[in-house]
């Protein structure tokens, strides 16, 4: 059974302050909820305080993003390492990295890979854009992120990354996809290509959430399909009773 997965993605909003209130605003609520894992995806200047007030929670801390190398001469980056001594998740290839930091399928691979390799739990983002989307090529283009992306993992590590499906026109627009057409790109699309890649067992291990405009008001309309392992939420994760009832939603 995949045990669902609800993850905060905070993107470059609270300073450590705030992030110390929204924690203690979300912990009673989340501590009460079981049957789901969390995640929190704060900014890296407040991973620490997080990851103090999550400790012997069972609420766990990710990161929005990492360089692949363990350390050397790059000014303004994050490595594995730093991240691995408080995260257990990282994010990976997000649309917004890709669209505004010059993220290729490549430069996704090496990081994953790194991820992997210390310890961390790479959550794969993969999702077409609107003009992709009206050309009916999200097939052609989800594939491609996901082939590139996953290049020389092997079938022990799939199982332990967790892939996002986020289409690009539904983050951060309020225009969430449908649940039956989420549902068609992870089972249909995703599920079967790693099904063609690994083995369809090992494609039934791997959960792949659904990331773009998830509220509460629309969470049980992705987490009704079995297929939908759960979400990556951007801004309803900075409401406290919004992100709530979405893990309310995922956890049944």
């Amino acid at each position: 059974m995949r045990i669902p997965f609800v993850a905060g993605n905070w993107k470059m909003f609270k300073t450590t302050e705030e992030a110390r209130v929204l924690m203690s605003e979300l912990l009673p609520g989340l501590a009460a909820i079981h049957g789901v894992e969390i995640a929190i995806c704060p900014p890296f200047t407040s991973i620490l305080p997080v990851a103090a007030m999550l400790e012997g929670t069972g609420i766990f801390v990710g990161a929005q993003n990492m360089h692949w190398e363990e350390s050397g001469a790059y000014t303004g980056e994050v490595s594995p390492t730093m991240l691995a001594e408080f995260c257990k998740y990282v994010i990976i290839g997000h649309s917004e990295r890709r669209a505004y930091f010059g993220e290729t399928d490549q430069s996704v691979n090496r990081k994953v890979k790194a991820a992997l390799m210390y310890g961390l739990v790479p959550i794969l983002c993969v999702g077409e854009t609107l003009t992709e989307n009206e050309a009916g090529i999200t097939q052609e283009i989800v594939n491609r992120q996901l082939r590139e992306g996953l290049d020389g993992i092997d079938s022990v590590s799939i199982s332990s990354i967790v892939i996002a499906y986020e289409p690009v026109w539904a983050i951060g627009t309020g225009r969430a996809a449908s649940g039956d057409d989420a549902n068609h790109v992870i089972k249909d699309i995703i599920r079967y290509l790693l099904g063609q890649l690994y083995s369809e067992n090992l494609a039934q291990d791997v959960r792949i959430i659904y990331g773009g405009s998830v509220k509460a008001s629309n969470a049980g309309e992705f987490f009704q399909h079995v297929d939908i392992d759960g979400a990556l939420v951007g801004g309803a994760s900075l409401k406290s009773s919004e992100f709530l009832s979405i893990v309310k939603a995922a956890a049944g």
